[in-house]
Parts: structure tokens; C-alpha cells; sequence
């Protein structure tokens, strides 16, 4: 059994101040945003405390953003070594490309895997299952109905989390990122219940995030389902516990992380 993961995700969008650049942000619950930082010189921070792993998102993401995206992990390629997830606006093989020769090592898809979910496959057949990631967002109402949203948690969809989990491990994802919007920025811990019925789920690596507030938090999600990775971005950006505490504490809590 592979070594758990600690990834530290970077959210990313048109600065207020300057709508032709890309910052970092933190967010609740998808919907209010902070702006934080320069993506380059977060990623050198991480890089400094010995991340072995980060993840870009552009919540915004549209097809227009992927010449931008792609100059943000262009210049942040050219700073650290570690591998990238890159996500937001993707819906063609070329953004795939786009992305994966200025940096990216795997590519991170929601809307357009929903909305063509042979996207998924034809993908994963072009540059191997190991690039495609699938993002799940999903909200829980409050007759516990679990169901998976898309365009950065604005639309609804039928899908049921779980299934859909499965559906696109069967279309060829080679890995998949779930968060729960209510839990985002809300420092109230990840949601486990419906995360620990995907990952019994499926066979393939899953990322959890939203809601690490504390850094309990983290060895918690880990033993309750069984994650390979779990992503935080404004516990990082918030606390003053830097990565290397974070990790320390995760393995005196018994979990077998990387170090």
C-alpha cells in the first residue's frame, strides 16, 4: 500500500485588481472569496516546506482562461519540482495538451466530464489514465440526499456522489478529487460519511478536501475512509502551522505519510 499524501491546493482566479492575472484565493463554501497570493510565490513557500505535490485550480475556469492557466504553470514549472494537478475550464483534448506541456503532470475535469462523460475516456485512451483526474463537488440537503454539483458548485445535477465516483472510474479516471461544498472554508473538518462510501467505492487513488480547519483534522479523515490524499487550501493559508508541523503531527498521529 502506497504512503498517504498531504497536497496543498491553490485556488485560483482573476484578481479584482487586476482582471488579466491570476491569483491565489480561499473560499467558503464556493462562494465567498479572499485574495491571498501570487500562485508562483505560493508554490515556492510550499516547495520550501517540502510539499511533494500541489494542486491549481482556476475556479473560474472557463476555455478562455486556459491561455492564462497554462502561463501560471508555465512560470511555476519553472520555479519547483514537484508534480502539478491542474484543473478549471477544461473541455478539449488540446487544453489537455495545452496544460501538460507547460508543466502539468495531471489534469483535473468536473463540468465537461458531467456533460460528456466520454470525455473522460477519450482522455484517458489520448494521454493515459494516470493525467485524468475527476473532480466530484457535491452538497448534502438536508433530507441527507447527497447530490453532485458542477460550474464551481452553481448547478445542481442528478448524479448521485457515489455513483458517479464509480461511473468515472469505469470511464477511465485515474484518480478522483472529492470535496464537499458545504464543508469548504468552514474549518469544521472534511466530511467523511459520503467520502468513505466513494473510496469503498472504487479501486483508483482519492483525494479529500474542504473543511480542514484544525490539524486533527487531517489524521482524522485519513483513518475514518481510508483516503490516499488529502488537499487543504486556506488551512495553510490561514493558521500558523506551516506544512511541516502539519505533517508531523499526521504521523504521530499513526498515519503512514509521506515524509
Amino acid at each position: 500500500m502506497s504512503r498517504k499524501r498531504l497536497i496543498p491546493k491553490l485556488q485560483l482566479t482573476r484578481s479584482v485588481r487586476n482582471p488579466n492575472k491570476l491569483v491565489v484565493v480561499i473560499t467558503k463554501k464556493f462562494g465567498e472569496r479572499n485574495e491571498i497570493g501570487d500562485p508562483v510565490s505560493q508554490a515556492k513557500i510550499f516547495q520550501d516546506q517540502s510539499a511533494d505535490e500541489l494542486i491549481f485550480l482556476n475556479i473560474d475556469g472557463s476555455s478562455n482562461d486556459i491561455k492564462t492557466l497554462s502561463e501560471v504553470i508555465n512560470n511555476v514549472s519553472e520555479e519547483i519540482f514537484m508534480p502539478l494537478t491542474v484543473g478549471g475550464g477544461v473541455t478539449t483534448e488540446n487544453d489537455f495538451r495545452v496544460l501538460l506541456s507547460n508543466g502539468a503532470d495531471k489534469i483535473s475535469i468536473n463540468s465537461i466530464a458531467v456533460e460528456k462523460p466520454e470525455f473522460i475516456t477519450a482522455m484517458s485512451n489520448k494521454f493515459g489514465a494516470q493525467c485524468v483526474v475527476v473532480s466530484i463537488d457535491y452538497r448534502i440537503d438536508e433530507q441527507g440526499k447527497a447530490s453532485v454539483y458542477t460550474h464551481c458548485g452553481k448547478e445542481k445535477t442528478e448524479l448521485n456522489p457515489v455513483d458517479w465516483a464509480k461511473e468515472a472510474q469505469r470511464l477511465g479516471a485515474g484518480e478522483l478529487m472529492v470535496s464537499c461544498i458545504d464543508h469548504d472554508g468552514q474549518g469544521n473538518g472534511i466530511e467523511l460519511k459520503i467520502s468513505r462510501q466513494i473510496i469503498e467505492s472504487v479501486d483508483i487513488p482519492v483525494i479529500l478536501g474542504a473543511g480542514c480547519g484544525l490539524a486533527m483534522h487531517f489524521p482524522e479523515a485519513f483513518a475514518a475512509t481510508g483516503a490516499e490524499a488529502v488537499c487543504a487550501g486556506t488551512f495553510f493559508a490561514r493558521r500558523d502551522q506551516n506544512l511541516i508541523q502539519t505533517r508531523s503531527q499526521i504521523v504521530n498521529a499513526g498515519v503512514d505519510i509521506r515524509v
